[in-house]
């Protein structure tokens, strides 16, 4: 936290506005479409994962639909597809940002029209911050007549080429749950270029009661918008987002710094015109066995690491779905780690990281 949420946070107090709209809530999206640009409109809801389930309802996704999904993530990214009855097929991912392949991305829609229909949707993901070849796979998307729904959960503060992360889609995501570069303890955030879609969001999101003196629904609705109280943190959260990232990005710098000297140990390096957040830090290491080493080493003195994300085509409950892959995703799961990456570790903890890794890396 930085100190300044308690100010909005108090005045939701002090003007008993308590329930899921208000200053605060208006005041936070403003805030985000003002640091966005791009003529971006901004709803506000309760999590990162409501905002895809959201985003595959606008787009007309059902019951029978495909939708493409980045395989090298969260399941948070997947799971909503399921949600209204439709089936993810999983996209690998490439080497160069650890991202959606754009190669696999079209040969998949090629297959899956063949075989079944044409997808209703892709879900990309800003991995770790780092953006996804935007341009590539918008082309491809335009190319077949397929809306994008860009996830840019991990990806506040992001930049593809000056544009900011969660403008590049047909649809934007954001999280702020509490380990996002900014947080409001849980909560996310629905981004779009057209009001229109925005309202439609806000009604969805609000149960879709009509507009009646009476309680009127025509339409199924969701329990999603954001509270004004959490909105309050949010906005004081956005004061300090450039801190955060600077924060994030020194941890990044001073890992590399201190361990590119290690020949088995690598790191995700920006593409030119990539600028990520670097919410996380992570490493590649040369083998499944010293990835292990040094998170048990870590483990031993207390310190918290994790294997990058598992990819969800290996994952149990999406083992049945369709996956068009070729062995990057799993690749960068076995030998890879997240670092500690928190925006208020010190000198000392980085340094007491470093040594730790050091003794399980060789030169």
């Amino acid at each position: 936290m930085s100190g300044e949420e308690q100010k909005y946070v108090k005045d939701a107090f002090d003007t008993n506005w308590i329930a899921p709209l208000g200053p605060n809530v208006a005041g936070f999206e403003k805030d985000i479409e003002s640091y966005l640009g791009d003529n971006s409109h901004v709803a506000v809801l309760s999590s990162g994962t409501g905002a895809i389930h959201l985003a595959l309802d606008l787009l007309g996704v059902s019951s029978g639909d495909e939708v493409l999904c980045q395989s090298f993530t969260f399941a948070a990214s997947a799971n909503p597809i399921t949600y209204l009855g439709a089936s993810p097929v999983f996209i690998d991912s490439e080497s160069d940002t650890w991202n959606m392949s754009p190669e696999l991305l079209e040969k998949a829609i090629i297959d899956r029209t063949e075989k079944y229909r044409k997808p209703k949707a892709i879900i990309a993901v800003h991995l770790y911050g780092m953006p996804y070849k935007a341009s590539e796979i918008n082309n491809i998307a335009r190319k077949y007549d397929i809306p994008v729904i860009e996830d840019s959960a991990e990806a506040l503060g992001s930049k593809y080429f000056d544009r900011k992360c969660g403008t590049l889609g047909d649809l934007g995501i954001f999280s702020f749950n509490g380990n996002k570069i900014i947080t409001t303890s849980g909560g996310g955030a629905l981004v779009t270029n057209d009001p229109a879609t925005r309202e439609k969001a806000v009604f969805l999101a609000t149960q879709a009661r009509d507009n009646a003196p009476h309680y009127q629904h025509s339409h199924i609705g969701y329990n999603y918008r954001m509270s004004n109280i959490l909105a309050g943190v949010g906005r004081g959260q956005m004061e300090v987002l450039y801190k955060r990232v600077e924060a994030r990005r020194n941890n990044f710098k001073i890992y590399k710094e201190n361990l590119s000297k290690y020949s088995d140990i690598s790191f995700l390096e920006e593409p030119d015109g990539f600028y990520s957040n670097r919410w996380l830090s992570c490493i590649l290491t040369s083998s499944f066995e010293q990835r292990e080493a040094i998170r048990l080493g870590l483990m031993e003195d207390d310190i918290e690491s994790r294997p990058l994300w598992k990819p969800m085509h290996l994952q149990p409950v999406f083992g049945d779905c369709e996956a068009y892959t070729d062995g990057t995703s799993e690749k960068l799961f076995e030998v890879g780690l997240c670092l500690p990456s928190g925006s208020n570790l010190s000198m000392s903890d980085l340094e007491r990281t470093i040594q730790i890794i050091e003794k399980y890396s060789t030169r």
